[in-house]
């Protein structure tokens, strides 16, 4: 079978290694000029335990799954990682219940190794850290996602299959029995191909509308959250991921730490109408108010604008988050194509996973 691809970000390199492992010729469709210049490369690159998630959701399974997968996986491929482990925490008295009800929710997504902590505990293990109660997650770790893309390209490779960048897909039409895939770029054309599989990011909902098979009924509308992030110009104050309680749209302003060594704050949530990534300035007075209340000693003039990423979510301010998408044949009816739309946090953890269940839906 003849798998087209659309989009080379994190999941869509994970579905066409899938795939090709699998024994099928792919091709992977990028309207850039590179691998992951979206969603992809502007996140947090937290390896996520699974903590937060509603039970049976494809986001609780996926995430679970695919980290234990991912670390698997980069073991064995020579991935930059560390499990550092993540220490998620409340402030105040009355969020007690509420860090309770997740460590409950952990304890069902089945995330192992789990400790909760008095806050003298959390402050032993971080002492410039304020709190009233935490938890400590030591299978949250980060990685460098770019390294992990490269080695899910190396991967679809060897195995026959290829990328074809500056090639934006503008429709999908039936024939004979598979697709017609109309594409533009330098040298427009088509092609014919037995399986599509709609990895597009923000992309998505266009393509899906642009697939004339597929139910327009069933193409959700896309949402824009812009997180941004501030890089902090000292020496880090911790040494594991600190995270708040979560936050409408998003996990809270939280610490992060990459593989270099340096600590910034971020995301925190901007709801946007167009894609926009600079960083204003002028936010870093919430960011200092916001960190304030787990770190009192975060210095003066200690921040500065460092990147922004845009989550396509499915649901928009003051509606519950939407669970990942993902539209296979045997509910929308269409053989042999699968539309993945909101594919957000925790996509890159959920890669590996996600794409096995997608490969296994082609193959129905």
């Amino acid at each position: 079978m003849q798998v087209l691809v659309v989009g080379a970000g994190v999941i869509g390199l994970a579905v066409a290694r899938a795939a090709a492992l699998a024994g099928h010729d792919v091709i992977v469709a990028e309207a850039a000029g590179a691998i992951g210049t979206g969603t992809s490369s502007r996140n947090s690159e937290v390896i996520h335990a699974g903590i937060y998630y509603p039970t049976d959701s494809l986001r609780a399974r996926h995430c679970t799954r695919g980290r234990r997968m991912l670390y698997g996986y980069c073991d064995t491929h020579g991935v930059p990682h560390r499990k550092l482990g993540k220490l998620l925490i409340v402030t105040r008295q009355e969020d007690v219940p509420l860090l309770e009800a997740l460590y409950a929710q952990a304890l069902t997504n089945s995330v192992e190794n789990l400790a909760m902590l008095e806050a003298a505990e959390a402050k032993r293990m971080e002492p410039e850290l304020s709190c009233v109660a935490a938890f400590h997650s030591p299978e949250t770790g980060i990685i460098d996602s770019h390294r992990y893309m490269l080695a899910l390209r190396g991967d679809l490779e060897d195995r026959g299959g290829m990328i074809a960048f500056h090639t934006p897909v503008d429709r999908i039409a039936p024939a004979g029995g598979g697709f017609e895939v109309h594409y533009g770029g330098a040298e427009p054309g088509t092609i014919r191909v037995d399986a599509v599989v709609n990895a597009a990011g923000h992309g998505a909902q266009r393509l899906a509308a642009a697939t004339e098979p597929y139910p327009r009924d069933r193409v959700p509308r896309l949402v824009l959250a812009k997180g941004n992030y501030f890089g902090y110009v000292g020496r880090p104050a911790f040494s594991r991921l600190i995270y708040p309680a979560p936050v409408p749209g998003g996990l809270g302003i939280h610490v992060t730490l990459d593989l270099a060594g340096r600590m910034r704050f971020g995301p925190d949530v901007e709801w946007i109408d167009e894609p926009d990534y600079a960083v204003d300035p002028a936010r870093a007075a919430s960011f200092y108010r916001y960190v304030r209340r787990y770190w009192p000693g975060l210095p003066d003039n200690s921040l500065v604008p460092d990147y922004a990423g845009i989550r396509p979510k499915l649901t928009g301010p003051g509606e519950p988050a939407a669970d990942f998408m993902v539209d296979t044949p045997r509910a929308h009816g269409v053989p042999r194509l699968v539309q993945l739309f909101g594919i957000e946090s925790p996509g890159l953890t959920s890669s590996l996973s996600l794409a096995d269940d997608v490969v296994a839906a082609l193959e129905e």
